[in-house]
This record gives structure tokens, C-alpha cells and sequence, in this order.
């Protein structure tokens, strides 16, 4: 989800079963151009004898009143970071807004830029991730060419630092691993989606300003008093938004962005959410991907449909496709979808053991030594003050306070 100004702005009529059918066969055209050529890549991980084997998939939206939108989601995986071979990093970025895909492509580019030229990163990845984060979002606020007032982009990436993981969330993207239980796989959510649905973050941007009210309620069709909106999944038709106090505007329906310096001044922050989990044999594979998968696929359907193909690219194939046949079932449009697929190979219960070997050959003051997944207050002095909750911020504006030297890096994002 978006703002009202970019690609969730219109809550469209539901198709006719004809429609789909019809929608549906032109996905099958498009799909078949856009699968062909994709590989699976792989990365080894030297300092704990395994590898990963990775494949990524993005399709543009189907979008019937603007045929000429393109896609807003932007991908990185960037294997290597700081020429080290056990550290691997993979993102999504879902832009929205005008300039949703100039604010997606520049924070894909800069955010592992800064995080490869990061002499902490190994040291401290939560501190980097918090740092890197917050740069970013500042250096785009200052980029002349980009207009991000009204626009910006939602960001989910991993990690990968030996056999440990970090995940950084700013936004309603999302990251699951799978973890087998017995006969079973599990998904575990690796981020939690920053909406208003979310307690903690409503009465954090309302208590910086912000109006929080569907569409129907700014619009007078519903009783504004009424501050209860169910959940995610049964209400995501008319989601709870945030506006300024006299105005129709922006109408985020996420509570973290990179970007938006509109909305940032009724609480919409930069500040990621970090997730940590040591990765052991029970994880054979973690998937991140935008919220045009999630909006109406779960994440234990997103892991099963991943546990059946012994093929990555089967398997986003597939999520793709049901994801676009429910976005159908519902409205008249879709999302901008993209998945990343990544396989964990090779990793033995024991490779984990010796704390030497942990993060890229390093030790590090954030390490952990259970399987469980840690989700870390991830402030900085770029803020006022934390609460010690999940890692809310309870301030509105960030204050700037980091460096704004950096060296350029040629991407080798994908």
C-alpha cells in the first residue's frame, strides 16, 4: 500500500469474472517474456562451508487506467559487500508516489553504497543498517532532481553476515524465513508491516500530529470518532491512512518510508525496524519480497508454495501468478510485485559453533547465540528518543547528524 496520490490511490470496482478471465490471459502473454532468460545465481559463504542459491522476479503492475505507469519496484542483491566473501545483501524497494520510481531506484543505489563503504558494518550491522538508513533518506530529501514531497519508496533487505542474518524493514514490504518444525515448515515473519492497523505505530504518528481515518472517514462517509479498523487482512479495502490536521493530504497507508518529507512531518520515518536470526540447518529458505505479494498471500502460503518447487524460479513464477489472480479477484488492478528467492544450502547444525567464525570471520557485539529470531531497537542520535517497545521512534523529526561524505560504488545490483 501506498499513498492516495500514487499506486493504491483508487479503491477500483470488483472485476466481473469475464474481466479476469481476459486480464488473466494477457498476464499469460506478458509473464512468459518477462521469465525468460532468469537464472538462478548462487554466493558461497567460505566461513561456514555453505552457499546460497538465489533467484528474483519482478512484474509490472496491470494498471487499466494508467497503461503507461511502469514498474515502481526496484531490486538490489549485491554479493561480496566490502569484497568479503561471507557477507551478501539482497533488497526490495516499493516506490509510490510521481516520483515513485526515481525515489525506489535511488535508495536501491545509495543504501548499499553507503553500507559497503560502512567501516562498522561487520562490527555493528544494526548500527550500520540505522546509519545507512538515515543518510539515505537525507541525501534524497537533498537531491534537486528528485521531487519526494509527496513520493518515496518502502524498503525490506537481509543481511547475510556469516551464518547470521539481519533484517532491515522500513515500510509494509516484507521478509519471511522458512524454519522446519518436524514434518514441517513454518514461515516466520522477519518484519513487521508498519501500517496504522499496527497500535504501537498509530499512537506513534498520532502523537506527532497526524489524523489517522480511512478514506471513507476524511471523505465524511464514516464516523471519524470511530478509531478501530479490524485488521490487515479483513480491512485492507479501505486501510486506515495518515493526513495532516487540515488537509486531504498525503494518505500514507504505511508508517516508515524513505522519502515522503511531507508525511515525515506527521510522523513518517526513515528508521528501520532490525530483525536478527542465526541461521542454522532448520532454515533451507528466506523470501523477500514486496507487499504486492503479501497483500493477499500469507506468508505461510508464500513458504509452502516455495517448499513444493524444487526450482526458485518455479516457485516465483507461481507466487507471481496467484498473486496477480487474487489482486483480480478483488479489484480491477494490481500491484507492482517483485520476490526475491533465496536458498540456503549446505549448512550444517555444527558449521555455526565456533563464535570465531561467526559474522564474516568476525565476532561482533550484537551477536546471538540461539536460533531465535531478535528484533532490535534500531535509534540513533539522528533521533530524539526511542521507546523500548519493538523499536518505535517517538519523535517526528529527525535531526541530522551524520556524515555527508561518502565514496560512489559501482552497483552490481541486478
Amino acid at each position: 500500500m501506498g499513498c492516495v496520490y500514487g499506486k493504491c490511490c483508487c479503491r477500483y470496482p470488483r472485476s466481473s469474472d469475464g474481466d479476469n478471465r481476459e486480464d488473466l490471459g494477457r498476464y499469460a502473454q506478458v509473464q512468459t517474456h518477462i521469465l525468460a532468460g532468469r537464472s538462478v545465481e548462487s554466493a558461497q559463504v567460505p566461513s561456514h562451508n555453505f552457499r546460497l542459491e538465489y533467484t528474483v522476479l519482478t512484474q509490472r503492475g496491470f494498471y487499466p487506467e494508467s497503461p503507461e505507469k511502469e514498474n515502481q519496484d526496484s531490486y538490489c542483491i549485491r554479493t561480496q559487500l566490502q569484497g568479503n566473501p561471507n557477507v551478501h545483501f539482497f533488497g526490495v524497494f516499493d516506490g509510490h508516489g510521481q516520483f515513485g520510481t526515481e525515489c525506489s531506484v535511488f535508495v536501491r543505489d545509495r543504501l548499499v553504497e553507503i553500507l559497503s563503504n560502512d567501516s562498522t558494518l561487520l562490527d555493528d550491522p544494526v548500527k550500520a543498517y540505522n546509519s545507512a538508513f538515515l543518510r539515505t533518506n537525507e541525501e534524497l530529501h537533498s537531491n534537486i532532481d528528485i521531487d519526494d514531497s509527496m513520493s518515496g519508496t518502502t524498503a525490506i533487505t537481509a543481511l547475510l553476515v556469516g551464518d547470521m542474518l539481519y533484517v532491515a524493514n522500513v515500510g509494509d514490504s516484507r521478509a519471511v524465513l522458512a524454519v522446519k518444525e518436524g514434518n514441517r515448515v513454518v514461515a516466520k515473519d522477519l518484519s513487521s508491516d508498519q501500517t496504522p492497523f499496527r497500535k504501537d505505530e498509530c499512537e506513534r504518528v498520532k502523537s506527532c500530529g497526524a489524523r489517522v481515518l480511512s478514506v471513507d472517514q476524511v471523505e465524511g462517509l464514516k464516523d471519524p470518532d470511530i478509531q478501530s479498523w479490524g485488521d490487515e487482512e479483513t480491512e485492507g479495502g479501505d486501510p486506515p491512512r495518515l493526513w495532516v490536521q487540515n488537509g486531504m493530504y498525503p494518505g500514507t497507508a504505511f508508517t516508515r518510508s524513505v522519502g515522503d518529507s511531507t508525511a515525515e512531518t506527521i510522523g513518517v520515518v526513515a528508521v528501520p525496524e532490525v530483525s536478527t536470526v542465526h541461521l542454522t540447518a532448520h532454515h533451507p529458505f528466506f523470501v523477500v519480497a514486496s507487499d504486492g505479494v503479501f497483500e493477499f498471500l500469507s506468508s505461510q502460503t508464500v513458504v509452502d508454495m516455495v517448499n513444493r518447487c524444487a526450482d526458485p524460479r518455479d516457485a516465483s513464477s507461481a507466487i507471481a501468478g496467484e498473486s496477480y489472480k487474487l489482486w483480480l479477484d478483488h479489484e480491477n488492478r494490481t500491484d507492482d510485485i517483485t520476490i526475491i528467492i533465496v536458498h540456503i544450502k549446505a549448512l550444517s547444525n555444527s558449521g555455526g559453533d565456533a563464535t570465531a567464525k561467526r559474522n564474516g570471520g568476525r565476532t561482533t557485539n550484537t551477536e546471538k547465540e540461539t536460533s531465535e529470531i531478535f528484533f532490535t531497537p534500531c535509534a540513533s542520535e539522528g533521533f530524539r528518543s526511542v521507546r523500548s517497545d519493538f523499536s518505535e521512534v517517538s519523535c517526528c523529526q529527525p535531526v541530522s547528524s551524520l556524515d555527508q561524505s561518502s565514496k560512489v560504488v559501482v552497483s552490481s545490483s541486478l
